[in-house]
C-alpha cells in the first residue's frame, strides 16, 4: 500500500495497515483479527436472504405475486451489484472503519469534505440503527407468529402476544445480541462464520425440504408468469403494483457496508473489504432466487396466505410451512421447526448488524461527529467499541418504541433503513464520479475505466428507488395507510442539514486526516 501526501509528496511503503491508520491521523484503532472470509460472513449474513425474504414475503405476494418475487430479485439484484461494485472500488482506496462518510471526505475535497461526510454519516449510522430495530422487531413478531401456532393457532385458541409483550421480547433480543457484541472480536469472528454457514444451511435446507414436504405444488408456469393484481388496497397498475412488489428484494439487499466497517479489524483490507462486499452481494443473489423459487412453487393460493383470519394471521410464510406440514403429517410441528431455523438466521442477522453499526458509530465518533464522541469511541481491553455496543442497542429498542403508539409510525422509523441507507451507499458514489472523476486514486480492486459508469449506474438506481418506495402504498389515501417514509427521510434530512447550518459548520471538520491524503497498491 502505498501513500501520497498532499496529492505529489514522497510515498512511503507500509508494512500494516496499522501504520497507514497512523499516518492518516488515527491514534487509537481496533484489533485487525479479520480474515477476508470474517469481513464477508458478517455482511453476509446482514443481507441475510431468510431474514429480508421471510420477512416480506407477503408484501411480494400481494404486490405482483410469483412475478414479482421471481423477477423483482433478478433486477434489484443486478442494480444491487452496481451499488456494490462502485462501492467496492471506493473501499479498496479508503479501508478504514469510517468507511462511507470517510469515502466522501476523502472524495468530496477539502472544501466540501466536512458538509459530505456530515452528511453520509448521520443517514449511515441512523440508516444502520434502523436496520437494527427493524431487523430485531421482526424477529420478534416471528417469535410471536411460532408460539400462536405452537398453541393453537388464530383458529385454535392459540396464544397471542400483546404488542407491550412483543417489545419485551425485541429487548431480549437486543440484549442478549449486545452482550455477545461485548466479547472480543476473534469470537465475535468466529460466530460471524456460523452466521454465514447457518444462513447458507438455512436457505438450502428449506428450499428442498417444504417442497418436498408438500403434497400439492405450484406449476412452473404459475412460478414464472402468474401476475398477482388481487392486492385488496386499490391499486390496479401493473407496473405500479410490480414496482411496490420490489420492496422486499431492495430491504433484503441491504447492510453490505459492514465489510467496509469492518475493515480496520480486516487482515489485507484494500483487498479483502472489497472482496467480503462483493462476495456478500453475489453469494446472497444466488442463494436468494433459489430459495424464492423453492418456497413458492409451494404456493397454490395466495388469498389464503395472505387472510388474517388463518392460523398465522396473515404471515404468509409462516402458514404456508405451517399447512405444508399439516397436510402432510397431520400436524404442523415440522412449520414451527422450520421457523425457528428463520428465528435463528435473524437473530444472527441482529448480532451482525449490532457489531457493523457500533463499528459505525465508533469510527464517526473517534472523528468527533456524534453528541458525547469521547464516550462512544472508547474501547476497553479487548479492543471492543464497548460504550458504542451498549448505546446502538438502547438506541434501537427505542426506535421500536413507536410501534406502542402506531405500526405506521415504526414502519416510517424503519423505512429509513432501506432509504436513509441508500442514499448513504450512493453519495460516495456520486462524488467518485462527479467532484472526484478525475483525482481519484483506485486502490488495488479498481473498475478500470468502467468505474465512471458503474458509479452512475448506482446512483441513478438509489434515486430511482428511493422515489419509488415513497410513493402510496394503497388508495384512497388515509392516515392509516399513508406512506410516510418521504416524511421520514426528509425529517432526518432536515434535522442533518439543520444542525450543520446552525452548528456543526463551525466545528466539524471532517475525519480526522489531512483531507490530501490519498492511498493506492497493496495493503
Amino acid at each position: 500500500m502505498t501513500i501520497s501526501s498532499n496529492g505529489g509528496g514522497p510515498k512511503h511503503s507500509l508494512d500494516s495497515d496499522h501504520t497507514r491508520l497512523h499516518e492518516l491521523g488515527y491514534k487509537q484503532e481496533l484489533n485487525r483479527d479479520l480474515s477476508v472470509l470474517s469481513n464477508f460472513a458478517i455482511s453476509f449474513s446482514i443481507i441475510s436472504v431468510l431474514t429480508g425474504v421471510n420477512t416480506l414475503y407477503s408484501t411480494g405476494l400481494n404486490f405482483g405475486g410469483p412475478v414479482s418475487l421471481v423477477y423483482g430479485w433478478v433486477i434489484a439484484g443486478t442494480f444491487t451489484m452496481f451499488v456494490g461494485l462502485s462501492m467496492a472500488e471506493i473501499c479498496s482506496s479508503y479501508p478504514t472503519s469510517g468507511g462511507l462518510y470517510y469515502w466522501s471526505a476523502k472524495l468530496a475535497g477539502q472544501s466540501w469534505a466536512p458538509f459530505a461526510s456530515w452528511i453520509t454519516g448521520w443517514f449511515n449510522v441512523v440508516g444502520q440503527w434502523a436496520v437494527s430495530a427493524s431487523v430485531n422487531f421482526s424477529l420478534a413478531q416471528l417469535i410471536q407468529v411460532m408460539v400462536l401456532l405452537s398453541t393453537g393457532g388464530m383458529n385454535g385458541g392459540g396464544y397471542k402476544a400483546s404488542k407491550y409483550i412483543v417489545i419485551a421480547i425485541h429487548g431480549g433480543l437486543l440484549l442478549s445480541q449486545a452482550i455477545l457484541n461485548s466479547l472480543p472480536i476473534s469470537l465475535l469472528s468466529f460466530l460471524g462464520q456460523i452466521a454465514a454457514a447457518w444462513n447458507i444451511f438455512g436457505v438450502f435446507l428449506l428450499m428442498i425440504l417444504v417442497p418436498l414436504v408438500a403434497k400439492e405444488r405450484a406449476s412452473a408456469k404459475f412460478v414464472f408468469t402468474h401476475f398477482n393484481t388481487d392486492n385488496g388496497v386499490g391499486i390496479h397498475s401493473e407496473v405500479y403494483i410490480f414496482v411496490l412488489g420490489l420492496l422486499m428484494s431492495q430491504y433484503t439487499l441491504l447492510g453490505y457496508d459492514a465489510s467496509a466497517n469492518m475493515t480496520e479489524e480486516t487482515k489485507n483490507a484494500a483487498k479483502n473489504g472489497p472482496k467480503g462486499i462483493i462476495l456478500a452481494i453475489g453469494i446472497s443473489l444466488l442463494a436468494g432466487w433459489c430459495y424464492i423459487l423453492g418456497i413458492t412453487f409451494v404456493v397454490t393460493d395466495i388469498p389464503h396466505l395472505l387472510s388474517q383470519d388463518n392460523d398465522a394471521g396473515g404471515y404468509a410464510i409462516a402458514q404456508m410451512f405451517y399447512d405444508v406440514f399439516k397436510t402432510r403429517y397431520g400436524s404442523g410441528v415440522g412449520g414451527i421447526v422450520c421457523l425457528g431455523v428463520i428465528a435463528v438466521a435473524i437473530f444472527f442477522c441482529g448480532m451482525s448488524s449490532m457489531t457493523s453499526n457500533s463499528r459505525m458509530a465508533y469510527a464517526f465518533s473517534r472523528d468527533g461527529a456524534m453528541p458525547f464522541s469521547a464516550f462512544w469511541h472508547k474501547v476497553n481491553k479487548q479492543e471492543v467499541p464497548i460504550n458504542a455496543v451498549w448505546a446502538s442497542a438502547l438506541i434501537a429498542f427505542c426506535m421500536a418504541l413507536t410501534s406502542l403508539g402506531s405500526i405506521v409510525a415504526f414502519q416510517a422509523m424503519t423505512s429509513i433503513a432501506t432509504i436513509g441507507l441508500y442514499i448513504a451507499y450512493a453519495l460516495p458514489s456520486f462524488l467518485r464520479v462527479t467532484l472526484a472523476r478525475k483525482s481519484f486514486v483506485p486502490g488495488p480492486f479498481n473498475l478500470g475505466r468502467y468505474g465512471v459508469v458503474v458509479g452512475w449506474i448506482s446512483v441513478l438506481w438509489v434515486a430511482t428507488i428511493s422515489v419509488l418506495f415513497s410513493l402510496p402504498v394503497a388508495y384512497p389515501i388515509t392516515h392509516k395507510n399513508l406512506n410516510y417514509t418521504p416524511v421520514a427521510v426528509g425529517g432526518l434530512l432536515v434535522l442533518v442539514v439543520s444542525s450543520w447550518i446552525f452548528g456543526a459548520r463551525h466545528w466539524f471538520k471532517g475525519p480526522i486526516t489531512n483531507i490530501g491524503h490519498s492511498s493506492s497498491g497493496d495493503a
